[in-house]
């Protein structure tokens, strides 16, 4: 079979859809999806976000330092669509979607309470790149929803059926394959 050569474009998917709440000095908390988001480092906790910068929560993000990533998952599936296309500039995202802002440790802005896990962050740098900016962050406070914990105080985020996003389509995650190192584990 043969491959198709294509222009370079962005086509590392699929990628984690989460909702970013944030918070302005003289604003009311915003929801933003964004799916462009990662790891980057283990010690310390950090993550990245990539946003435009004529997005209604760019400026809230850029002028707070601060922001709180929200997992998404199959349950919120129509609510991070949503949050995706309509603006804080024209609609109350929280109140339209029926979200509970949920306070948090560290940071001004309030994590997604119906969230499985809510990572409150601290930008360390911007980097301007092109159509959207990096936001380079630490993780500096980590909550995650009880009803996905076993009785031996395992997490299972599996149970929430993390969202993903995929060239435009978002996918609940579904069967486990396998678990790091099972290729090399002796039977």
């Amino acid at each position: 079979m043969a491959k198709q050569s294509w222009k370079p474009g962005n086509m590392l998917y699929p990628v984690p859809a989460v909702l970013v709440s944030c918070q302005g000095k003289d604003t009311k908390p915003n929801l933003i999806t964004i799916a462009w988001a990662g790891t980057i480092c283990s010690d310390p906790p950090m993550v990245s976000i990539s946003v435009r910068p004529e997005r209604y929560s760019y400026q809230m993000i850029r002028e707070s330092g601060e922001f709180v990533i929200n997992l998404a998952t199959e349950e919120l599936a129509r609510v991070t669509d949503y949050c995706g296309v309509a603006s804080g500039r024209d609609v109350n995202k929280w109140e339209k979607m029926n979200l509970t802002p949920m306070p948090s440790t560290v940071v001004a802005a309030p994590g997604v309470k119906e969230s499985p896990v809510n990572l409150e962050c601290k930008v360390t740098q911007v980097i301007e790149l092109g159509t959207h900016h990096m936001f380079l962050a630490e993780i500096v406070a980590v909550h995650v929803d009880e009803k996905y914990m076993d009785q031996k105080g395992k997490f299972h985020l599996e149970d929430s059926h993390p969202l993903a996003y995929s060239h435009g389509t978002y996918f609940s995650l579904g069967e486990e394959l396998g678990r790091f190192g099972y290729s090399v584990r002796k039977k």
